[in-house]
């Protein structure tokens, strides 16, 4: 086998999630159809960094693929072809480059990065519809931004967890967890080297409460001391959300390829 890393970027409204599922279209699954197609009907199975949720957009996420060693393969040839046969779907490969069997998109991801938009005003989004979060209340991102420090560092964060969450620890370390307001957009920045599932948008759902004044942000610390998911704010929805890019050391797309 020869193993590919590819980065994409994708508009997860048209899809159930990354994950393929017993019923509906999965970006994993028009991922490894097109590198099927491009091995001449081979099963190529793939492996992502962050198993992203329906609705969710990517402008970085980071797989990698698995292609018979018989194919002469380039990196060139690889993005090409497979945005060839990903067409009509929003899905698209960015670059790729060959990396060795042992690498993995997964486990030898160090961070991951993710970006909330949140679109703050009366009147609803014409060109951004389904990629961001209408707040028609008015929202204190300076509030927010104090809140959210409370978030940072290594914590228990079982009350920003999923209950479907998988994971078998509920520590997790945020390293960043930046608000800023930028005209009508507030954007949330976050970063750690893993997430629970539903975390940020578990967190950015309690950031809009303090951010409307209906929590004070010294809250947000109780909710997180708590430890019980009915002590934090409610799951913001999936349209604002996006992985932005997923970080490697050393990282195969650097220097670019192809």
């Amino acid at each position: 086998m020869q193993r590919w890393a590819v980065r994409l970027e994708y508009d997860g409204r048209d899809f159930v999630g990354w994950q393929r599922q017993a019923t509906g279209l999965s970006i994993q699954q028009v991922l490894e159809d097109a590198a099927g197609r491009l091995a001449g009907g081979s099963i190529v199975p793939s492996i992502t960094a962050g198993r992203t949720d329906a609705g969710v957009h990517a402008t970085g996420q980071v797989a990698h693929l698995d292609f018979p060693s018989t194919l002469r393969l380039t990196a060139s040839i690889v993005r090409d072809a497979l945005n060839f046969h990903m067409k009509p779907h929003r899905v698209a490969i960015l670059s790729a480059c060959p990396v060795d069997l042992a690498w993995n998109a997964r486990f030898s991801a160090v961070r991951r990065f993710y970006r909330y938009r949140i679109l703050n005003r009366r009147s609803r989004p014409a060109l951004d519809e389904g990629r961001v979060w209408l707040v028609k209340r008015a929202l204190d991102e300076r509030a927010m931004a104090e809140a959210a420090r409370h978030l940072l560092g290594r914590h228990d964060f079982t009350s920003f967890r999923a209950s479907a969450c998988q994971a078998r620890s509920p520590l997790r370390t945020l390293d960043r967890l930046d608000v800023a307001r930028h005209g009508e957009d507030i954007v949330i920045e976050t970063d750690a080297r893993s997430f629970l599932h539903h975390q940020v948008r578990n967190m950015v759902g309690t950031l809009k409460l303090v951010g409307e004044g209906s929590w004070p942000p010294a809250r947000v610390a109780e909710a997180l001391a708590a430890r019980d998911r009915r002590a934090a704010g409610p799951t913001a929805p999936p349209d604002g959300l996006y992985l932005t890019g997923v970080g490697y050391d050393p990282d195969p797309f650097r220097p670019e390829r192809g």
